[in-house]
Order: C-alpha cells, then sequence, then structure tokens
C-alpha cells in the first residue's frame, strides 16, 4: 500500500480555472512554469567563521567536491578566504554556499562585518569552529539574530578530537563526543549565548556524527519552498535522506502526470508519446542528479571515498544511471516497464473513438507517465541505497 504522504499534492494556481474553461495549453504551461521555479528556487548558505577552522572544506565536503578539484574552494593552513565568494552546487547552480571572510581577520565589527558581506541576501548562516567558539563567534551569533536571520553553531574537525582520544586506554567515542559538545555549550554560555545547541561534524565523514542532525534542523527551520532545495544538494550520507528525496519527487508525479495527459488531449496521433519523451527526458535527469547517480558525481565520489568506479558501477541496476538520458534511451527503457507498451497502443487507439476518444486518451497517457516515472524513481532510489551500502562497507 502506498503512504499517503508520497501522493500528497499542492494546488497549482490557476490549473483548475484553466481545466473548467477547457483551455488545456493555460494548464499545461501553468504546470510547467511550476515544475521550472521548484528546480530554481535559490538557497543562499553563508559559513563563517575564524581563521583556519576549515571554512573552505566544510564548503567543498557539502558540495561533494574534493579539496584539490576542479572549482572546489581553496584550503590551507592560512586564511585563504579574504572576500565573500559563492560556490555553487556543480548540480544546483540555485544552491549557493558562500565562503565568508573569517571575522577574526577582519577589522570589522560583527555589525560592520554583517553589512559588509551582505547579510540580507543570506538564507541562514553556519559559524564553524575547530577548536573554541571564541567571542567574535558569539558577538557574530547575537548581531544575526538581531537581523532575524538563522545562524547554528558547527564544530568542525571533530575527527581530529576523537583520532587524538584514541590513543587512551580508556578511550570512549561516545564519552569524547559528550566532552566536546558540553565544552562548546559551556564556553559559549561563559560567553554570555544562553541555549546554544553545537553540532559536531567532520567534513571527511559527513555521515559520522551531527551532520544528519544539522539537516534535519535546517528543514524544519526553512521556509517550505526552501526544504526541496536542500534536500536535493544533501549527500547520500544515510537511508534516510535518500527516502526522503524519493518521497519529495513521488509528491510530483500527479502533476507530471497530467502535464503527458493534457499533451493526449490534442488530436494529432503519436503527439502525446513525444510529448511525454521530452518531458520524461528533463524529469529523470532530475531523479539522476537528485540522488548523484550522474556520471561526474559517481566519479568525484570515487575520489572522496576510494571505491573504485567500476565497483560502484557494478551495483547499479537501473540503465538511466551512470548513462546520458536520451529520447532513444527513454523510450527503450519505458517499453520495458510492464503493459506499458499496451497502454501506449491503447492511448493511439483510442483517439479515433467518437466523443469519447479524447478523454480515454488523455487518462491512459496519465496512468503510463506515472507508472513508468514511478518504477524509475524506484529503481534508482535502490541505486542510490545500493552505492551507499558499497561505501559503508569500505569503511
Amino acid at each position: 500500500m502506498e503512504d499517503p504522504d508520497d501522493l500528497y499534492m499542492e494546488d497549482i494556481p490557476g490549473v483548475k480555472e484553466a481545466l473548467q474553461n477547457n483551455d488545456t495549453a493555460a494548464a499545461a504551461a501553468k504546470i510547467q512554469e511550476n515544475l521550472k521555479q521548484q528546480n530554481n528556487i535559490p538557497l543562499n548558505i553563508a559559513i563563517t567563521g575564524e581563521s583556519g577552522s576549515g571554512k573552505s572544506t566544510f564548503v567543498n565536503a557539502f558540495r561533494g567536491l574534493c579539496d584539490d578539484e576542479e572549482g572546489a574552494a581553496p584550503t590551507g593552513v592560512t586564511e585563504t578566504t579574504s572576500e565573500v565568494t559563492p560556490y555553487p552546487h556543480p548540480n544546483y547552480p540555485n544552491v549557493m554556499l558562500c565562503d565568508l571572510p573569517g571575522i577574526g581577520t577582519t577589522k570589522f565589527k560583527a555589525t560592520k562585518y554583517l553589512k559588509l558581506v551582505g547579510f540580507e541576501k543570506f538564507d541562514f548562516f553556519i559559524i564553524i569552529s575547530a577548536t573554541r567558539f571564541t567571542e567574535n563567534d558569539v558577538k557574530l551569533a547575537q548581531e544575526i539574530q538581531k537581523m532575524k536571520k538563522k545562524f547554528y553553531f558547527v564544530h568542525s574537525k571533530v575527527d581530529n578530537n576523537i583520532n587524538a582520544e584514541r590513543r587512551k586506554r580508556d578511550f570512549s567515542a561516545e564519552r569524547t563526543l559528550k566532552v566536546i559538545r558540553d565544552d562548546c555549550v559551556q564556553r559559549l554560555g561563559g560567553l554570555g549565548f544562553e541555549s546554544p545547541q553545537v553540532f559536531l561534524v567532520s567534513s571527511f565523514e559527513l555521515h559520522l556524527y551531527d551532520f544528519n542532525l544539522l539537516h534535519q534542523t535546517l528543514d524544519r527551520d526553512l521556509p517550505s519552498k526552501k526544504r526541496d532545495a536542500l534536500l536535493f544538494v544533501m549527500p547520500n550520507i544515510n537511508p534516510e535522506i535518500i527516502s526522503k528525496k524519493k518521497k519529495t519527487l513521488k509528491r510530483r508525479l500527479y502533476w507530471l502526470a497530467t502535464l503527458s495527459a493534457l499533451g493526449a488531449a490534442v488530436p494529432v496521433p503519436g503527439l502525446s508519446i513525444a510529448v511525454d519523451a521530452a518531458v520524461l527526458a528533463g524529469v529523470v535527469t532530475d531523479y539522476v542528479f537528485a540522488f548523484g547517480l550522474d556520471v561526474p558525481s559517481l566519479k568525484r565520489l570515487s575520489d572522496r571515498t576510494g571505491v573504485s568506479y567500476v565497483d560502484l558501477q557494478a551495483v547499479i541496476i537501473s540503465p538511466l544511471a551512470a548513462a546520458k538520458i536520451t529520447k532513444k534511451l527513454l523510450m527503450k527503457v519505458v517499453t520495458q516497464v510492464g503493459r506499458t507498451a499496451t497502454l501506449i497502443a491503447a492511448e493511439e487507439a483510442s483517439r479515433f473513438i467518437p466523443l469519447i476518444g479524447i478523454p480515454l486518451a488523455m487518462g491512459f497517457s496519465f496512468i503510463t507517465t506515472y507508472k513508468v516515472l514511478n518504477v524509475i524513481l524506484s529503481e534508482l532510489a535502490e541505486d542510490a541505497q545500493s552505492e551507499l551500502y558499497v561505501q559503508l562497507q569500505t569503511e
């Protein structure tokens, strides 16, 4: 049985009115515009903190890049960021991570610093420290709070802390993490910040520690329209992230199938199939990107984790993963989905039935598109889960 949440859909303004007026072209245009907007909602994330705190490495990890990869934020033992530097996500340019100058390296107070970096354009701030949060960090957080923006304290390089403690005979990872977190909270409290929450993160091991908790917190705090933008750029660090991506994408299936049905409303034989192929190509490409199953993402994953690209490819079952999405490939996949060829033939044949032919064709088109996309989505989500399993098995 399907999860009721998977079938949830938001109304698209103007679609019902257009359909009531038998204006299928206007309805299709409104659906297309809405789907386009969903994929281009801007999300601007500010990363700041003291010099040497690991801001640039965090930016790269969030974007799925190695530190020495083309397009990565430069890293080093000295301060490498002297001005606001935007870094778009490689697959989602609407999501921008901005590496800000370390506040400790500027001559400006927190208030002037925020004006200098253009605080109003950011959706939220992540304040990073590799050791202890400082008075500068607290002042910056307080000013961000005054300006009605969200901020989050992240203690980076926690893997270094763990490794340093591991040499002790009575080592306990859980106890070490508690000591680090308590120390951060106490330090911030001593500097005048009330009830702070601190996320312990390793940029080299995002699946460990508090990175998932950070995502859950951001997801809760962001406006609804921004949540999907954040979700799709999240690395696949656990099965829950992958499952959530699948559920979110599945909620859009109704309108995608409706768009296909509206294409079938035009009484031109073969037109619906052509429209479906064009729609499917863009949609499936979005699915592949969302699950990180495009070739560049898989190669970056291989470089970052040490798992060979061949091993990553070996667990893939969908012919659409790690492939160039073409209409020819899509039609081949479509015809392999159970009963799809029969439904397509029924859609074309029904056009010639007087009076009820077009409504029947629209119904067949809706069912076919929904079914095909649902199968493709499920297979790609399964491939993403398999990729995650391979990564975790090698650690």
